[in-house]
């Protein structure tokens, strides 16, 4: 009963426009003083200082800053006209250049914002001049843009990893097999609609001669040098992925160096808006510690384990309806709300039904992909949506639906063969 009404309070608080932080904490604080009263809230000091100590979530702020410095920079616009000659011949063009030059973004950043941003400003204005249907492009960028939390290094695997207490490398090395194969599906998709239409992605005349090939490619190997520096240190465990972050964050500041276009004034903005954006993912995590806190005290995971066993619930059936539920809370909360609150809830029910945690890290960060494109509340629909004012919030949803299929038809690949996200880190790390 506790249970059932600390979290009606979390969603009347959120449904009533509170920030997601303070519902959190909030519910938390009531779930605590319905259990233990207030003398419940004198381990707060405790768990408030173990979501701070974390050399782990130490990684967030500087893989935040290492794709800010290259966002600031201007040089997701280098990115994609690096990748544009290598795909504009292929049956929907340019639409290619987002997916890819998404999924190489995506492998810097850390996040699907900054992704979806940096590739929107640069490929909305273009497209939209050489005549491509609009709402597609849109499409491809919002879910291109997904590709940030899934292709590593990922802030979402790093949350998820500090609430179940798993391995960050292995999260990442399981996200990249499943982040590239998704990209694939998106790119299959749209070259079926442009060979099926033509006219929504005009084919390009152009043809690059090797020179063109190789200048483009010299727009390229930056980005690729530091992503090889950066997942291939931790996957070859020479560092940790606070430790990559770090270096990836010089190795930002030199290529903007060698572009020159580093400055003091971009660090000082990046310096910014990286304490902006991790301030609120830290604040995320903090408070979503108190409501873990409280679900331990009551061990209403445990009792979900029992009631699933009396009520014989296959595996198969638990994961749809975890996939119901994130597509519900998708609506109208943060993904990263999301994990903080369900997974502890959820987690020792996933290990008595024997889920490898490192297969549902994936699982869980591809529903939070779906929660960004799921309006009201899809965060990567106004980023898209805002990066042109030709495109409005109604032609990106409506660009999304294809690609929102197929994440959910991606989804039941994942759980019919687990291997596509656990060849990789078994291989890796044994």
């Amino acid at each position: 009963m506790e249970a059932l009404l600390a979290f009606a309070l979390l969603i009347g608080l959120i449904l009533g426009g509170m920030w997601v932080q303070f519902a959190v904490a909030g519910a938390g604080l009531f779930y605590i003083w319905l259990l233990k009263g207030f003398a419940g809230w004198k381990a707060l000091g405790i768990v408030s200082w173990g979501a701070a100590n974390s050399f782990t979530l130490a990684a967030i702020p500087l893989f935040v800053l290492m794709a800010e410095i290259l966002l600031g920079s201007g040089l997701a616009s280098r990115l994609y006209n690096g990748v544009a000659p290598f795909m504009r011949r292929l049956p929907g063009g340019l639409l290619h250049t987002n997916i890819a030059g998404s999924g190489i973004f995506a492998a810097i950043s850390g996040g699907s914002a900054p992704t979806a941003a940096a590739m929107s400003t640069v490929a909305l204005p273009e497209l939209s001049a050489r005549g491509y249907d609009k709402r597609l492009v849109a499409g491809s960028l919002a879910a291109g843009g997904t590709l940030g939390i899934l292709i590593p290094p990922s802030i979402t695997m790093i949350i998820y990893a500090t609430f179940t207490e798993t391995s960050i490398a292995r999260l990442f090395a399981a996200g990249l097999i499943p982040g590239i194969l998704l990209a694939g599906c998106y790119m299959a998709f749209i070259m079926v609609r442009a060979l099926m239409n033509p006219d929504i992605a005009p084919r390009s005349e152009i043809r690059s001669s090797p020179g063109d090939l190789g200048r483009a490619l010299l727009d390229i190997v930056p980005f690729l040098f530091l992503i090889l520096i950066v997942l291939g240190s931790i996957y070859g465990g020479f560092a940790t992925p606070t430790e990559a972050g770090a270096v990836g964050t010089v190795g930002a500041i030199l290529i903007a160096a060698i572009y020159r276009r580093f400055s003091l004034r971009l660090l000082t903005d990046a310096l910014t808006r990286t304490a902006s954006m991790s301030g609120n993912i830290l604040f995320i995590v903090f408070t979503s510690m108190i409501f873990a806190y409280a679900t331990a005290l009551s061990g209403v995971g445990e009792s979900l384990v029992g009631t699933l066993e009396d009520a014989n619930v296959s595996r198969l059936a638990f994961l749809l309806i975890i996939m119901v539920v994130f597509a519900i809370l998708g609506c109208f909360m943060e993904g990263l709300g999301m994990i903080a609150i369900i997974v502890p809830v959820i987690f020792p029910a996933l290990l008595a039904m024997d889920v490898n945690p490192i297969w549902f890290g994936v699982f869980v960060v591809i529903l939070v992909e779906l929660g960004q494109l799921t309006p009201p509340l899809g965060v990567i629909l106004f980023v898209v949506a805002s990066s042109s004012k030709e495109v409005k919030v109604e032609d990106v949803i409506m660009g999304t639906l294809p690609f929102f299929g197929i994440i959910l038809a991606f989804m039941l690949l994942l759980i019919g063969w687990p291997q596509i996200a656990l060849f990789l880190p078994d291989y890796l790390f044994g």
